[in-house]
């Protein structure tokens, strides 16, 4: 038994901290689910009934349990690829103890000043001219220098204009990497854990940009991540914010949380609303 990709998908927003309407997931494991006690089933008024997953964790178990999924996303993408063999089926889903090898490794990184760094032992400057990004391949021997912020920024519109965030870190030597395309992020998060440069998360302000922070980077690389929140947020968050993406969405976090982003919680919750992070380009 497989798990089908359009349900495959909508389980990972569920995971990530989102919620569903019950009619746009009907499917006989999603009841199992539910009588688990993994998604719970929130009515809201006579009909209308929203899934959220109260324990993921638990959902990640299952996953593996049932259809040998260790990871929802790298499926995901799998399945996503137009040339899908049956061996790259079996790496993802029926062996665990096979190690997907890519020949395509690395990840994207943008500055918007010169950024001194070594490549394999030899100085190198990340210096990308407007409209281009640099990927970086041998990530292993790629070093900044020790003054350098590494900014990890979530969403694709953000990292394509870092230019008209500059002013978020006017003292800040800032090397942005993007948190897309995923099927690069681990090789992203073992860099981090290798250099000694300290990374700020910037994502988008509401439950699910929470989660991805804690359950992407935090967990991985401790005190050297911290989320980024800049001194206005509250009134971005009035100004900007979005109704649907607090309705929508969960907060699953069982780490504990710092003084700067349960602030960040309690604004979320006195406005009942969450911010983009687009809003950050024109949120001076």
């Amino acid at each position: 038994m497989t798990l089908p990709l359009p349900l495959a998908e909508k389980l990972l927003v569920l995971a990530q901290g989102g919620q569903l309407s019950a009619s746009s997931v009907k499917h006989a494991f999603v009841n199992d689910l539910i009588a688990e006690g993994i998604i719970t089933d929130r009515r809201s008024g006579r009909t209308k009934s929203m899934l959220h997953v109260t324990n993921s964790a638990a959902l990640r178990d299952y996953l593996l349990n049932k259809f040998s999924i260790s990871d929802l996303q790298e499926y995901i993408e799998v399945l996503r690829n137009a040339e899908i063999t049956r061996a790259a089926l079996v790496q993802v889903a029926a062996d665990s103890k096979t190690i997907i090898r890519r020949t395509f490794k690395g990840f994207l990184v943008n500055s918007y000043e010169p950024i001194d760094a070594f490549l394999n032992s030899s100085f190198f400057s990340v210096n990308p001219t407007p409209g281009i990004f640099q990927f970086i391949y041998d990530f292993e021997k790629f070093i900044p220098a020790p003054d350098v912020v590494i900014i990890g920024v979530e969403n694709a519109e953000n990292f394509c204009a870092i230019e008209k965030q500059r002013y978020l870190f006017p003292d800040v030597k800032a090397l942005f990497v993007s948190r897309y395309p995923q099927g690069q992020s681990k090789d992203l998060i073992r860099w981090l854990q290798n250099i000694p440069n300290g990374y700020r998360h910037f994502g988008d302000y509401d439950f699910a940009g929470i989660n991805i922070y804690f359950q992407e980077y935090k967990k991985h690389l401790g005190n050297k991540a911290s989320f980024f929140i800049p001194e206005n947020i509250e009134q971005l968050i009035e100004k900007y914010g979005n109704r649907k993406l607090y309705d929508q969405q969960q907060l699953n976090v069982s780490d504990e949380i710092e003084d700067n982003v349960q602030l960040l919680i309690s604004l979320l919750h006195k406005y009942k609303k969450g911010l983009e992070q687009e809003a950050l380009m024109i949120g001076r």
